[in-house]
């Protein structure tokens, strides 16, 4: 008895299995997260490099310091517009890693992309320069945190104890007694004046 043949019979148009194809990336392919070091030295002084290469300050300014340390991650995320993987060395030796995100963006729509107004001959809409209402009190501690009610914001008294706010139409309107009540923080001082 004749032993088997340890290979298969093909035909001879057969061609061999063809190796699997890799899977498709996602289009826009693979994010890359750059690497953003920063080597802090005994007197702050700073080393800062992108995925290892050194990243320096503009010409003619003076060398990074540890106090430059969110303006230099503000910079790079709005270059790369990715997360960045940063890691600082301080001097004694420990290491703090974090991934940065950039901010959100609003896209604003395009002028195309507006839709066009009922009237397709009205006149162009231009911008109008808010109005602005002020108000003053006196009796504040000078440089006092003056709170203004219906607190739309702070203000800071002058150096004569008196303070002042500018608001809004929008806001003037909804003091619909056409006062504004102005208190110090640390004197208490209350004052009510009328917008004018």
């Amino acid at each position: 008895m004749t032993p088997k043949p340890r290979y298969r019979r093909t035909h001879p148009d057969h061609q061999p299995p063809k190796a699997p194809k890799p899977p498709k990336t996602e289009p826009g392919g693979p994010v890359v997260v750059p690497v953003v070091e920063f080597t802090i030295t005994d007197d702050g002084a700073m080393t800062v490099t992108v995925d290892g290469a050194t990243y320096l300050p503009e010409p003619f300014a003076p060398g990074w310091r540890r106090e430059a340390f969110p303006t230099i991650l503000d910079a790079l995320t709005a270059r790369y517009r990715s997360p960045l993987r940063v890691q600082v060395h301080e001097a004694d030796g420990s290491t703090f890693t974090d991934i940065i995100t950039p901010p959100r963006e609003r896209p604003a729509p395009r002028p195309w992309e507006v839709p066009p107004p009922d009237d397709v001959m009205a006149a162009p809409v231009r911008a109008v320069p808010p109005v602005l209402h002020q108000v003053e009190g006196a009796g504040f501690v000078p440089g006092e945190d003056v709170a203004v009610a219906i607190i739309h914001a702070h203000t800071d008294a002058s150096s004569n104890g008196t303070a002042r706010a500018l608001l809004t139409a929008e806001q003037a309107a909804l003091a619909v007694t056409g006062e504004v009540i102005l208190l110090g923080r640390i004197s208490g001082t209350l004052s009510i004046v009328r917008i004018q």
